[in-house]
C-alpha cells in the first residue's frame, strides 16, 4: 500500500488511501484538461465495480471528454493527480448517501 515522501508525508499509492487521507482524485489529460473527483464516491464506485483501486491501473478507468468529441476516441489521461478537495469536485454517490444521489455529470468520465 502507501509510501512516504522524502518530506515524511503519506504518499498514497490506491483510491482507498486517498480516500482515508482526503485527497481528491485529478485525472490529467495530454490536452491539459482535467476534473476533480470526492475521494469518497470513486473509491465507493471502483468498489461497487470490483475495479483495482491501484492509482496506476485506475488511470485506465478515465477519459478526457473534450479529446472524446474531437477523436472519436476515449483518451486515457496522462496521469492523476492528488490534490485537496474543493467544493466543485465532482460527487459519485459514497456508501453514506441515503438516497444514492451524486452529481455525475464530468468533464473527465470514468468507464
Amino acid at each position: 500500500m502507501g509510501g512516504w515522501t522524502k518530506e515524511g508525508q503519506p504518499r498514497a499509492t490506491h483510491i482507498f488511501e486517498a480516500a482515508a487521507w482526503f485527497r481528491a482524485i485529478k485525472p490529467v489529460c495530454r490536452c491539459g484538461h482535467s476534473a476533480t473527483f470526492n475521494p469518497y464516491g470513486i473509491w465507493w464506485r471502483f468498489q461497487c465495480k470490483m475495479w483495482d483501486d491501484d492509482l496506476a491501473k485506475a488511470r485506465q478507468k478515465f477519459w478526457c471528454v473534450r479529446c472524446g468529441a474531437k477523436t472519436g476516441k476515449r483518451v486515457r489521461p496522462v496521469r492523476i493527480e492528488l490534490v485537496d478537495p474543493g467544493p466543485d469536485d465532482i460527487a459519485l454517490p459514497s456508501p453514506t448517501s441515503a438516497n444514492g444521489s451524486g452529481r455525475s455529470a464530468a468533464s473527465v468520465h470514468e468507464d
